[in-house]
């Protein structure tokens, strides 16, 4: 199968309005995915485990999101026109969102109906709500920072990547009351004490990561852009690990003005056996 047969046939799926045999056909795409056959030129290997790594469910949106953003639909790059981005992010939550109602992995007024079902919301940041759930966290992620759904698909594949810890798994999708659009997630909880910007600049000094700014404690590689790396994001365990349990990443494009090198592909490859 070529790069083109591929989304040709994402594409009748979606068009086909996510029929039995099409729905069975994406499941079938996504153990292909995490088993390493089908090879998402988006991401590194690495990385693309870390999307594995997120879930089945995680994985589909991920390649539904990148039908919906290739060169070949007239998509800007990012940054490059706003306008357009809104647009497209707002085709691909509309897919998303179509493709998740059928496979019953959608909540109307997700907050609402999440703090009836969970109860105490225990955290709000500008792109989350945190709501307790025992032993894990319930996050509801809007596109606040992302504008386009791929790119908080994308943040979730990189950290689980880089920071596995801390894995976040993707359980639906939703939308507020206001008609949002948002990923629900789930995250183990983790105890520990705040750290000082020294030890978080340390910390990433070992992963191979440059200050950036430190007014938004952004860190990059040429491969990875870096932000919100303050002490509210991580703790240090009492045995003494590091770990980060929210972070602003990306990949690291041109138009994010970090050095970055990477460009943003939808090209894919079947491994055969």
């Amino acid at each position: 199968m070529t790069n083109a047969d591929f989304w040709k046939q994402i594409d009748s799926i979606v068009s086909g309005g996510f029929s039995p045999e099409g729905l069975q056909m994406l499941d079938y795409y996504a153990e292909l995915f995490i088993n390493g056959r089908l090879v998402y030129k988006r991401f590194s290997p690495f990385e693309q485990h870390g999307c594995s790594t997120g879930g089945a469910t995680h994985v589909i949106a991920s390649l539904l999101a990148g039908a919906e953003s290739r060169s070949d639909r007239g998509v800007a790059p990012y940054g490059d026109n706003f306008k357009r981005e809104l647009q497209c992010g707002a085709q691909q939550a509309e897919c998303i969102e179509r493709w998740a109602r059928r496979t019953n992995c959608w909540t109307n007024s997700v907050d609402t109906t999440l703090s009836q079902s969970l109860g105490e919301k225990i955290a709000e940041g500008g792109e989350a709500k945190v709501y307790n759930h025992g032993a894990t966290l319930i996050k509801t992620i809007g596109l606040d920072y992302f504008v386009q759904p791929i790119l908080a698909l994308d943040r979730i594949s990189l950290h689980n990547a880089y920071f596995p810890e801390t894995k976040l798994t993707v359980l639906g999708f939703g939308r507020t009351e206001e008609g949002d659009f948002k990923i629900v997630v789930e995250q183990s909880f983790v105890e520990g004490k705040h750290v000082k910007d020294t030890q978080i600049a340390g910390y990433m000094d070992k992963m191979g990561f440059s200050l950036v700014n430190p007014r938004n404690w952004t860190y990059a590689t040429p491969n990875i852009y870096l932000s919100d790396m303050h002490d509210e994001n991580v703790l240090q365990t009492a045995d003494g690990t590091i770990v980060v349990v929210d972070c602003d990443i990306r990949i690291n494009v041109h138009n994010l003005n970090a050095g970055g090198t990477r460009n943003f592909s939808t090209e894919v490859e079947l491994i055969k056996p």
